[in-house]
């Protein structure tokens, strides 16, 4: 066998899956993921593993070369669940045959999985943002189980969110694996991060160009390895519009590919065929993903509108909607992200007030709601949301001096609010997006970044003397995080209300594990509109009811949902061994072997298995053949 052969990435299930050069775009299933199937997510916590099965056997008819598994969720056994369904996959033949992605935030988990998956499997993932230390000690542990590894470009600072930064932290974590690990170079897979676009946010404009130069430049420099990601990301600002999140995914895959991206992480049921995309609609996806145009964000909501089937000419019927009542207007205003007439409606609404801050805490958030209702059930976009809180956010802007002229000329803001991404975890898009939209509804924020770690919320909340905490995370360990973060809370005998959010983050798990451990009030946001909202309330001289109602609904919650739980009964040891299997001597017949003891077989010749043996696997290996025919002497 050639040296370069040997530098392919090799992946099997009980059949092998060579990723060279010549090789087609690698479809990774997606749907075998907790976090990313609520049906799966669903028949796990049921234990409904025959029917799990079977979304794992879709996903291989439907075209997956490579499934992703992934059990993290704040209220599964990882651990056991990971293992269980390994285990099961291995006695199915035709889901068996393809490779296994081990997907995991937790080293536990990962590393459940390795001890019992069948083949040559994907770790996902790994990476610097606990230091080098780990690192290097999780890359020699799966080289030691034989896997092949995805490398997430984080690090000690956080997550790479520029061209420069995906390079940088990509070159760094090479060097290590091959020099200092002495890790497979072709056994590694980047994942630069792919991000949101058309999130209305400047600073998400460059997310997929960034993408596509990193991993070009990724492919170029260094050797042997791949290129992978999860493609769902790159549409997020528009959950609802399966049209165009279609279109991006099919324009982000074709140029992604064109760049040097081997393999990802794709729902083929969200794919558009590339050239089957509207000329129109690929033209503004494209000038999005390239950033082409400075107004690029607002000319795809445009076309989404229409896509979807709304009535673009609405905005044009002026008349219709301004002879409405001034509530009606102010939310048309802010539904639509319109302020061209806001600062006249709320002069309206001041001079119908008894004070101006009751403008905001009725009018404004009464359309902040609606903004909030539409967003959470995929009717509005995250930028149309941002759009939104630019208009609320001129609506207080021009209230303020009438506030402050109330308050002796002081100037005041609405509240101070404490925001960080939990320890451990370094994402913080959807952190920054509620700082924004709190902020522009006249809140101070105080941001304290990633990765913060318990005893610096706390010691911040106090010299800060905020009024709310909000606390962030994406991933799962993020869940543990936040409960010790709880608790620790508690015991300094802080009255402050938290506000839980991300990804992973739930009713159920707030209800059922964070809650419980904080006298205080814990409320969990969907999205950035709702905290507005529950901000509001929180804030408000009379929240005392509020605050009653939320933690009366949680701990119902949390009953019903313990309730739900499998309780299992024991038997007491003595019972137990009353109903052991008892065996009748007298009726049993016994078999008495032929031979007894150890045998040992001396003259034996190992050719007449060689009909019995397939030799396919070893010959992939390649490297290895030759040693092996020699073993067996049937060279």
């Amino acid at each position: 066998m050639s040296n370069p052969k040997q530098k392919y990435l090799i992946l099997s299930g009980l059949e092998p899956l060579v990723i060279s050069p010549e090789s087609n775009f690698i479809n990774v299933g997606e749907r075998t993921n907790v976090t990313g199937s609520r049906k799966f997510l669903r028949l796990i916590k049921e234990q409904k593993f025959s029917e799990a099965l079977e979304v794992a056997r879709d996903q291989v008819e439907g075209g997956a070369q490579i499934i992703d598994v992934n059990m993290d969720e704040g209220l599964l056994d990882g651990v056991e669940a990971m293992t269980t369904f390994l285990n099961l996959i291995a006695s199915e033949p035709d889901i068996a045959r393809v490779p296994v992605m081990i997907d995991s935030s937790k080293w536990e988990i990962i590393e459940a999985g390795l001890q019992v998956v069948q083949g040559k499997s994907i770790v996902n993932s790994i990476s610097l943002k606990a230091g080098e230390e780990e690192f290097i000690h999780q890359a020699k542990l799966i080289k030691r189980y034989g896997a092949a590894v995805i490398v997430m470009a984080f690090d000690e600072v956080g997550q790479a969110d520029s061209y420069q930064r995906r390079i940088d932290i990509c070159k760094r974590s090479y060097d290590i694996l091959v020099n200092e690990v002495q890790f497979p170079p072709q056994d590694i897979i980047f994942d630069p991060n792919i991000f949101p676009v058309a999130t209305g946010l400047e600073e998400h404009r460059k997310n997929a160009i960034d993408f596509f130069e990193a991993t070009k430049w990724i492919k170029e420099n260094l050797p042997y390895v791949n290129v992978s990601g999860g493609v769902s990301n790159v549409s997020f600002s528009f959950r609802g519009n399966n049209t165009v999140r279609e279109a991006m995914h099919s324009a982000f895959l074709y140029h992604a590919i064109k760049n040097g991206m081997t393999l990802g992480i794709v729902n083929p049921a969200m794919l558009e065929v590339y050239d089957s995309i509207p000329k129109e609609l690929l033209t503004r996806v494209e000038d999005v993903l390239f950033d082409r145009r400075d107004d690029a964000t607002e000319r795809l909501l445009e076309i989404a509108e229409t896509v979807k089937g709304t009535k673009k000419e609405e905005e044009n019927k002026v008349q219709e909607w301004r002879s409405l009542s001034i509530q009606e207007r102010i939310t048309h205003s802010l539904v639509k992200g319109i302020d061209k007439f806001i600062i006249k409606d709320t002069e309206e609404a001041r001079l119908q007030s008894q004070r101006p801050l009751h403008v905001i805490e009725g009018f404004l958030m009464t359309g902040m709601n609606v903004v909030g209702d539409l967003f959470g059930s995929g009717k509005m976009f995250l930028p149309q949301v941002v759009k939104s809180a630019r208009v609320m956010k001129t609506a207080v802007a021009y209230l303020q001096p009438f506030i402050e002229a109330e308050k002796d000329g002081k100037a005041s803001f609405a509240g101070k609010i404490l925001m960080a991404t939990v320890k451990g975890d370094v994402h913080d898009i959807g952190k920054n997006i509620v700082s924004v939209v709190l902020a522009c509804n006249n809140y101070e924020i105080i941001d304290l970044g990633v990765m913060v770690p318990p005893e610096k919320i706390i010691e911040a909340a106090i010299k800060e003397k905020v009024d709310i905490i909000g606390l962030s995370g994406l991933i799962t360990p993020s869940l543990d995080e936040m409960v010790y973060l709880s608790k620790e809370l508690d015991k300094q005998n802080l009255n402050i209300p938290i506000l839980i959010g991300g990804a992973t983050t739930s009713k159920a798990h707030t209800s059922v594990k964070i809650a419980p451990n904080y006298k205080h009030t814990v409320v969990h946001v969907n999205d950035a509109s709702r905290a507005v909202t529950v901000v509001g309330k929180l804030l408000k001289s009379d929240n005392a009811i509020y605050k009653v109602e939320i933690r009366t609904e949680y701990e119902a919650f949390k009953e019903k949902f313990l309730n739900r739980t499998k309780k299992k009964e024991y038997v007491s040891l003595e019972k137990a061994r009353e109903n052991k299997f008892k065996i009748d001597w007298n009726t049993s017949e016994i078999i008495k072997p032929k031979e007894i003891g150890t045998q040992i077989i001396n003259d034996f010749d190992l050719k007449k298995l060689e009909g019995y043996i397939d030799w396919t696997p070893f010959l992939e290996v390649g490297a290895y053949t030759e040693n092996i025919l020699e073993f067996l002497q049937i060279k």
